[in-house]
C-alpha cells in the first residue's frame, strides 16, 4: 500500500524512475480499488435502477494522471522514452511488448532519467 500512496503523492511527476515493485504494487492496488468501486456500483444499480457507474467512473478519471506518470517513470527505469507508453496501442503485439517492458529489470546505476531507484526505495 505504501507504493500506491507514494505514486499518488507523485501525482503528476513524469520525471525520475519507478522500479518494478513500485509499478506492480500500484497496478495491484489500482485493480483492487477498481474492483471494489465496480462492486459498489453494481450494488447501487441493483437497488436504485441506475444505469451509470458513478463510483468507478470517478475513480478511473481520477487515476488517469497517476497511472500515466508511474508508467512513464517505469519506462524511464529501463532506459526507454516517454513515448513507449503508447506501445499498447499497436494491436495485439503492442500489449505483449509493453508487458515485457514492465517486467524487465531496470538499468543498474544511474541513467539519463535519474538515479537508481533502489538506492532511495522504501
Amino acid at each position: 500500500m505504501n507504493y500506491f500512496i507514494a505514486a499518488l503523492k507523485k501525482y503528476a511527476d513524469f520525471s525520475g524512475r519507478a522500479r518494478r515493485k513500485e509499478y506492480w504494487m500500484f497496478v495491484l492496488f489500482y485493480t483492487l480499488f477498481a474492483m471494489v468501486a465496480g462492486i459498489l456500483d453494481v450494488m447501487i444499480i441493483s437497488t436504485a435502477g441506475i444505469y451509470f457507474t458513478p463510483i468507478l467512473t470517478l475513480f478511473l478519471l481520477g487515476m488517469i494522471i497517476p497511472t500515466l506518470a508511474i508508467s512513464v517513470r517505469r519506462m524511464h527505469d529501463i532506459g526507454k522514452s516517454d513515448a513507449m507508453i503508447l506501445i499498447p496501442m499497436v494491436p495485439f503485439i503492442g500489449s505483449i511488448w509493453y508487458l515485457i517492458l514492465t517486467v524487465t529489470e531496470g538499468n543498474v546505476g544511474d541513467n539519463q532519467y535519474g538515479p537508481h531507484p533502489k538506492a532511495t526505495s522504501f
